[in-house]
């Protein structure tokens, strides 16, 4: 979740934040320091909270902890304990659910059948009516995650097997999930039928891998194999690698957003490349909104392959005009307003001697509540620029998220609320731009259908591709926009 000052932690503060990212090996000694290396990878995807559970053919093994993967499983006390062949370990940034320990995953619980560990990417949009229900049957819920209704829905069902009962307790959820599941009888990796959050496989030797992203597979010096597909659930045990499709085929609506900013990269995501897709979009913002400067200026880290993509299409040259320290960490103490504006440059500062006296060109990933750009903006005119225009790497963020990503109500969302000359005004720059919806399919090589939707990209359509049952029972009608899109 968001701290209630965005500025607590630099110019990081106002970003849309991935829910988390997951790991697992199946079939390898120390399997649990593979998959802590990968959750190293996946950092980024999830800083609030980190775990692991590992299965050594006769127990069960868990660690989970608040921080990040550095600090609490590099103890070699910790990962003695993790021991097994097999392992699942996930990276957490909370959307649903209170910050704290019984939050955090892997959730486990000991089932009928046996153990039962998983871990989830993604968010369920009907978990609270799910919830309800199960709570009237007589289950007791451990935590506040939308996850642990799957665990009770799998405990639950009236079906024989492990698998049969899971794919019974997905037909019940609506909304994204990527899941890697633990089980005495073996691991299972799957995707909603949408396919909105992703979900990769890899070999490592004999080893098979599934990971958020293809850079934890590089981590560990693993192949990349395939995409795990939308509506897929594969089974990896003793009797090797096995693949069940049980969901009607839908057309598939990944999310439009990991290539813009939640992927790492040197990720490759749906087979693009994720730094040359943020390259073109920077391109395709040149073509669309030109603009006459002496520099180009990425906003670091996350604008930096757009601006590249900007500069060499504009002919402007790419500069460091904001310069990122890697070394303030999230828990530096602000104990007054002045102390925490200082904060800020701690970590962005403005590279004045290069600034002073130009016009410069700022290029973003998004706007999202605007807190970040004024500050931004300001920075820049402090040091002396002539000229601050801003372009941005993504369509106005107009519309919330529900399947897996921390964004503002959508009375916070500054595009919700103002036309673009009116956020120009807002920031305070010279001028401010996005690039167009069409703009951005047509920088991952492909032309936006409009009739039919190639992607989740609701965060700038408002075109959801699931119904929102929790949100809707709680604003008390389901809209018609969301019925006819489902």
């Amino acid at each position: 979740m968001l701290t209630t000052n965005p500025f607590d932690h630099g110019l990081d503060g106002d970003k849309l934040r991935e829910e988390c990212g997951v790991f697992g090996i199946w079939g390898a000694d120390n399997a649990a320091s593979f998959v802590a290396l990968g959750l190293h990878a996946l950092q980024h995807r999830g800083q609030e909270a980190a775990g692991i559970t590992s299965f050594d053919g006769h127990n069960f093994h868990s660690h989970r902890a608040m921080g990040h993967v550095a600090g609490n499983f590099d103890r070699e006390e910790v990962m003695r304990l993790l021991s097994g062949r097999t392992a699942i370990g996930h990276v957490r940034y909370s959307t649903t659910g209170e910050t704290a320990l019984r939050n955090v995953q892997p959730l486990f619980g000991d089932l009928a059948q046996g153990g039962f560990a998983v871990a989830h990417n993604g968010n369920l949009s009907n978990a609270m009516k799910l919830r309800r229900t199960l709570n009237r049957r007589g289950s007791i819920f451990q935590s506040t995650s939308d996850t642990e209704v799957i665990i009770h829905l799998v405990a639950t069902s009236g079906h024989g097997s492990t698998l049969e009962r899971l794919t019974e307790a997905l037909r019940q959820v609506e909304g994204a999930y990527s899941l890697l599941i633990l089980t005495e009888e073996g691991m299972v990796a799957c995707r909603d039928p949408l396919g909105i959050r992703p979900l990769v496989m890899g070999k490592l030797g004999e080893s098979t891998i599934f990971a958020s992203e293809t850079v934890a597979l590089d981590v560990i010096g693993a192949t990349y194999i395939r995409d795990v597909d939308p509506g897929e659930l594969v089974v990896v045990n003793e009797g090797g690698i096995r693949s069940f499709r049980p969901f009607a085929k839908v057309e598939a609506r990944p999310c439009i957003f990991e290539h813009v900013y939640f992927s790492r990269p040197d990720s490759v995501a749906e087979g693009k490349s994720v730094y040359e897709v943020r390259k073109n979009i920077g391109a395709e913002l040149a073509i669309e909104s030109p603009v006459e400067a002496d520099y180009v200026v990425p906003v670091p880290d996350s604008g930096v392959p757009a601006a590249i993509g900007f500069s060499q299409q504009s002919g402007i040259p790419f500069e460091l005009g904001i310069i990122r320290s890697h070394y303030v960490g999230r828990t530096f103490i602000q104990p007054t307003d002045g102390i925490r504006h200082l904060g800020v440059k701690l970590k962005h500062n403005a590279n004045s001697a290069l600034i002073d006296g130009k016009k410069i060109v700022l290029i973003d990933d998004s706007i999202v509540r605007g807190t970040t750009s004024v500050k931004i903006v300001q920075m820049m005119r402090d040091a002396g620029a002539r000229e601050v225009h801003m372009r941005i790497a993504s369509p106005p963020t107009r519309h919330s998220c529900f399947y897996g990503v921390d964004t503002p109500e959508r009375a916070k969302l500054l595009a919700a609320q103002m036309s673009v000359e009116a956020m120009a005004d807002y920031i305070n720059a010279d001028s401010l731009a996005f690039i167009s919806i069409d703009g951005l399919y047509r920088a991952l090589g492909t032309e936006r259908d409009h009739d039919k939707p190639q992607r989740c990209d609701a965060c700038f359509t408002g075109d959801y591709p699931t119904l929102l049952t929790d949100l809707a029972e709680k604003e008390g009608a389901i809209p018609l926009s969301l019925v006819a899109s489902r």
